[in-house]
């Protein structure tokens, strides 16, 4: 996003606050943030690791940039049924450099005393810490997982979303049901991105509380649409050609399995959450699938710690699989009789289908952390995490992988979480 124009949508609450500051009754404004400044490190220049969605990353180099962010949020309380808020965010992206984005921007009106609507942008709400993903201080763990939180690189959703609680019992109920549309820039390269859209989003949140346990199931389908991929394009544009040129109709349908126009998508999520007396832990396991050349799969983690005093050690153990790619339907040599051009034209599209099929958030990896956190302050901490992160059938989530690499790799990191 423009970053005046980021300027401007924080500005205006101050404005109004501003407009009705003679009047006694008029709205309320609350000026919150969140940030966090960390250093992050491999044991190799083999690759980079990096965050979901970040076209760079960390070697034996420390890098500021990976695990650091800096939020700031506006809340205006119009009167006791009306509000509205505002939060921005300013971290590293896919174009790699610092961007300025609009995180959220909605007026929320509160229809009782338990159902509310919410109209503007929002959380897209598929994971269990959706809404405080990016505020380290909220969240145990220095990064949420990255072979869970790769798996939906849209953060938000911009529609009209509708939240209902209740209680059953001793359980407290909460339901969100979002409708929308979404669109993100994905780094696709070092110096590549694409545009990528999420029509007609249907996300179902359901979250029941018990005492110290917390469970959590979602739900949320979308129509995905990729339109400027060159390579994608390019791929597609030259099987339909060679099927047509050389009458293997197989290379056509291809080429439509491969393109993602208005096809299906779906995740499906649950979650787990404990916090009784010392005692920590948070899981997550879910399912991507959809109808295009991004491969179904299978994410999950589990994160257990202990707190003692101010200090809370943790262990997470993270998993990602895929479950299911394009099947590359090339022929691997043309018959006797074609061009002499048929085959290595054959063998490069066979290759360009498998490279297709092998991008970044679409291979595998398993992730084993430690860490520790300190609350050395009252509304910041210092939190210090190792990754080793194993690699399979390819580079994983790692970036700019050179030829060969195959890791593991080892990952780690220092940082300070902050609110105010």
């Amino acid at each position: 996003m423009n970053k005046h124009v980021l300027i401007f949508l924080l500005a205006m609450p101050l404005a109004i606050s501003h407009a009705y500051a003679d009047e006694a009754n008029g709205p309320t404004v609350k000026i919150s943030g969140y940030g966090t400044a960390a250093l992050t490190m491999a044991d190799t220049d083999n690759a980079q690791f990096a965050r979901p969605n970040q076209a760079a990353g960390a070697g034996r180099t420390a890098r500021t940039g990976i695990d650091s962010n800096l939020g700031l949020q506006a809340n205006v309380t119009v009167n006791p049924w009306l509000s509205a808020t505002v939060q921005g965010l300013a971290r590293k992206d896919g174009e790699d450099d610092f961007g300025a984005e609009l995180a959220w921007a909605f007026a929320k009106a509160k229809v009782s005393d338990s159902f509310s609507v919410r109209v503007g942008r929002m959380g897209l709400p598929v994971f269990m810490i959706s809404d405080y993903r990016n505020v380290g201080y909220a969240n145990t763990m220095l990064r949420p997982p990255g072979e869970m939180y790769s798996q939906v690189p849209l953060n938000s959703i911009d529609g009209i979303d509708g939240t209902y609680q209740f209680s059953a019992g001793d359980t407290s109920i909460t339901t969100q049901l979002a409708l929308g549309r979404t669109k993100a820039t994905l780094a696709t390269g070092p110096d590549s991105t694409v545009q990528v859209e999420g029509k007609s989003i249907v996300a179902l949140n359901v979250v029941a509380e018990h005492g110290p346990v917390t469970v959590r199931f979602g739900r949320a389908e979308t129509k995905l649409t990729i339109n400027d991929s060159p390579s994608l394009n390019t791929l597609m544009g030259s099987l339909r050609a060679a099927g047509a040129g050389y009458k293997f109709a197989q290379l056509g349908a291809l080429a439509d399995a491969l393109e993602v126009k208005d096809k299906k998508a779906s995740f499906t999520s649950v979650g787990l959450g404990l916090d009784w007396n010392n005692v920590l832990v948070q899981s997550e396991y879910a399912k991507r699938k959809t109808d295009s050349y991004v491969s179904d799969s299978t994410s999950w983690y589990v994160m257990g710690g202990y707190r003692i005093g101010a200090f809370l050690p943790y262990y997470s153990h993270a998993s990602l699989k895929a479950n299911g790619r394009v099947n590359n339907t090339v022929p691997a040599a043309c018959p006797p009789g074609y061009p002499a051009a048929c085959t290595p034209t054959l063998r490069a599209l066979s290759a360009g289908v498998n490279t297709m099929a092998n991008t970044r958030n679409q291979l595998e990896q398993s992730t084993d952390s430690i860490g520790v956190r300190w609350d050395f302050h009252r509304s910041a901490a210092l939190k210090v995490q190792i990754d080793r992160i194993k690699p399979k059938n390819g580079p994983g989530l790692f970036v700019q992988a050179k030829p060969g690499f195959h890791g593991p790799v080892t990952v780690a990191a220092a940082a300070i979480d902050f609110v105010f």
